[in-house]
């Protein structure tokens, strides 16, 4: 789990808290099912949640790759990798999104 969920997250689980302590058990449960390293899956995350255009979660998993040890360059190239998937303006937006929290990190270029 991040160590910095957003406000929103925190209105869910004050709102919910046993639902969201599923959801986070069920987070922990499919990290801990295969050999993937943390920072992969955080990566194939951001993937998804772009995929589906979630700004929170891109968010959420740009952050979460930061502290798992990615690059900034491995967080663009996963992006950028979904191009002839989901096209260029999905795309744009993700990086847009993903810039939101990189320009705060230690790893800005």
């Amino acid at each position: 789990m991040s160590k910095i969920p957003s406000k929103h997250y925190h209105r869910i689980k004050e709102h919910h808290p046993e639902f969201m302590k599923a959801v986070e058990a069920l987070g922990k449960a499919t990290k801990q099912e295969g050999p993937i390293e943390e920072k992969t899956a955080e990566l194939i995350q951001l993937a998804a949640a772009a995929s589906i255009r979630s700004e929170g979660a891109v968010h959420s998993h740009v952050r979460r790759a930061l502290e798992a040890g990615s690059p900034t360059e491995e967080i663009y190239h996963a992006i950028i990798l979904l191009t002839s998937i989901i096209g260029f303006p999905a795309v744009a937006s993700a990086i847009s999104w993903a810039n939101d929290v990189i320009k705060g990190s230690t790893q800005e270029k």
